[in-house]
């Protein structure tokens, strides 16, 4: 019996690790960048093909030290692949550990392709009988989710999109006209075309529009071996362009945080992040 009951305690504390764990990187999408000590990414084993059947194998994680896997693997339920055709492509050997997750992908046709997680939702706090209370879903889930007699009502629609592109043969936009749900990139420089000292020119848009005062965190890979990040700082203008001098080849993490209150529930706050991986060639 006293083994049993070991058992059925250590069961619900595996599941209440399991839910913390998922609301600290839930409640990860809705902090500024400077606040967050763990960062999402996809990185591409490599951007740039020239092979007939080219294959990519790509990590995906959130960690402490960029592209380092020492905290959780990112979830692959919300991957989405977009071809050069703007069609849905397959993922191959998905797998998902202890700290990373793993995928391969077959480029069987010239261009680029788009990699993203895309997570997206509602969260609401506030206080009932002196307890602090949270509750997490969709908008259609929100009527009725928060009781009458709530106080310090706080309510967030939120979206988190992880990303990464790689092209095979010559670099093409036709991913970049899809999806604009979010905080998105769209690039007057092509993210499969970028060079060491020279200086990209990136857009973003909030939900199809012009995302002015987002702010960015550029880090070269490597962070987890230097004392100093050599990190850029910077923030979009009002048409929501950003200029990045890459300061040496190798894979960079982008990170960008914007928020405001135009959310499409009365009351919420928008806050959108978005967090790209890039690689760097010599020039």
């Amino acid at each position: 019996m006293t083994q049993k009951l070991k058992l059925k305690a250590s069961a619900r504390q595996r599941m209440i690790t399991r839910t913390l764990t998922g609301l600290l990187l839930a409640s990860a999408a809705l902090l500024p960048l400077s606040a967050q000590a763990h960062r999402g990414w996809i990185l591409p084993a490599a951007t740039t093909l020239s092979s007939d059947d080219a294959w990519v194998t790509f990590d995906a994680a959130i960690s402490n030290d960029i592209f380092h896997t020492d905290y959780a693997p990112m979830r692959l339920a919300s991957l989405t692949v977009t071809g050069p055709d703007g069609e849905p492509v397959t993922v191959h050997n998905a797998h998902t550990g202890k700290y990373r997750s793993t995928f391969d992908l077959n480029l069987l046709e010239r261009g680029t392709y788009r990699i993203t997680s895309n997570n997206a939702g509602v969260m609401a706090t506030w206080e009932e009988n002196g307890e602090r209370k949270r509750w997490r879903g969709d908008a259609a889930g929100l009527d009725g989710a928060v009781p009458d007699n709530a106080e310090n009502v706080q309510i967030t629609e939120f979206s988190r999109r992880l990303e990464t592109f790689v092209t095979a043969g010559a670099p093409d936009n036709t991913v970049f006209d899809g999806d604009r749900a979010g905080l998105t990139l769209q690039p007057e420089t092509h993210p499969n075309d970028l060079f060491d000292t020279e200086t990209a020119r990136f857009r973003f848009l909030i939900d199809g529009e012009p995302a002015e005062g987002v702010e960015i965190e550029v880090i070269p890979a490597g962070m987890r071996y230097r004392n100093q990040q050599a990190m850029q700082t910077l923030t979009t203008d009002k048409e929501g362009y950003v200029a990045i001098t890459w300061q040496g080849a190798g894979m960079y993490w982008l990170g960008a945080s914007y928020g405001d209150d135009r959310s499409s529930i009365p009351g919420a706050r928008r806050n959108a992040s978005y967090s790209g991986t890039f690689e760097v060639l010599p020039e």
